[in-house]
């Protein structure tokens, strides 16, 4: 589905639940499920507020992603569009890649890991359908509050990690995605900035002693001249996953692949260099 798909946006104005609507999940999470503080001001934490979904954004091999308006019936002070990214349990996923990003990565619980390394038992599907979902709301809380340009996590429930929506409104009330990197054709002096924008974000990652791991411009999105770097849950840890150099290096030659191809005079092996010496 292409990331501009346009949806259109409504707002409830009944006293219940209607159709693709349910209330509001953040008053049943737990505090630390929820986005890091300081809040942006756009996030609704209101019990009364609404969860209405809009249409689907994106579909993947591991998740799908849907648009959903959080909104307070009749207060347009209250109201935001989210990201619902839902993660598919291990046997309904058409991709799978576990072992090389999670070498080095550990389950908090004893008994979640033993219950994750036994693949047969339901116990085990369960936790690894929200090991993905942990993964990317805790990346995402961490590099945010490191000033990555990523989307700020608003909250994690089982699978479903609620998230910004990056994109805009038109004055028509139609919400709109952001495009993917793949998808844009910037002038030079544009290709020149987002590469810039894009080195700061993977630098936030390298510092943080990470690599994205899968970086490619079908995962980062361009709003408006801001680029943002979406899907994170498989983000290695340079030093304990033994292939984390590597993974960082092909996400280096990846991107500049892509800005090498539009004019720009980039060295992948450089920019891998640099990195890896913010790492240490």
């Amino acid at each position: 589905m292409p990331p501009n798909l346009s949806l259109s946006l409504t707002t409830a104005d009944h006293d219940g639940p209607g159709p693709d609507q349910r209330w509001s999940t953040w008053p049943t999470v737990a505090k630390g499920q929820r986005g890091p503080a300081p809040r942006p001001d756009w996030v609704v934490t209101a019990a009364a507020a609404l969860d209405t979904e809009l249409g689907v954004l994106k579909t993947g091999k591991e998740a799908d992603v849907f648009l959903v308006e959080r909104a307070v019936p009749a207060d347009p002070g209250q109201a935001s569009l989210l990201a619902a990214k839902r993660y598919r349990t291990p046997e309904h996923r058409q991709f799978h890649r576990d072992s090389t990003y999670t070498d080095g990565r550990r389950v908090r619980r004893t008994r979640d890991q033993r219950a994750v390394e036994d693949r047969r038992s339901a116990w085990g599907r369960g936790v690894r359908a929200t090991q993905w979902a942990d993964a990317e709301f805790t990346t995402l809380g961490t590099l945010w509050d490191a000033g990555a340009a990523v989307p700020y996590p608003v909250q994690v429930d089982g699978t479903e990690v609620l998230m910004e929506f990056v994109g805009t409104v038109d004055d028509d009330g139609t919400a709109v995605a952001a495009p993917r990197l793949d998808r844009s054709r910037p002038a030079p002096d544009e290709a020149a900035d987002w590469f810039e924008q894009l080195l700061a974000t993977m630098s936030v990652l390298a510092r943080l002693g990470w690599a994205h791991g899968d970086l490619s411009p079908y995962n980062v999105l361009v709003d408006a001249g801001r680029i943002v770097v979406i899907d994170v849950p498989q983000v290695v840890d340079l030093v304990a996953n033994p292939a984390g150099p590597e993974l960082l290096h092909r996400d280096c030659r990846t991107v500049c692949r892509w800005f090498a191809a539009r004019g720009l005079a980039v060295d992948a092996d450089e920019v891998f260099a640099d990195l890896l010496a913010q790492a240490w």
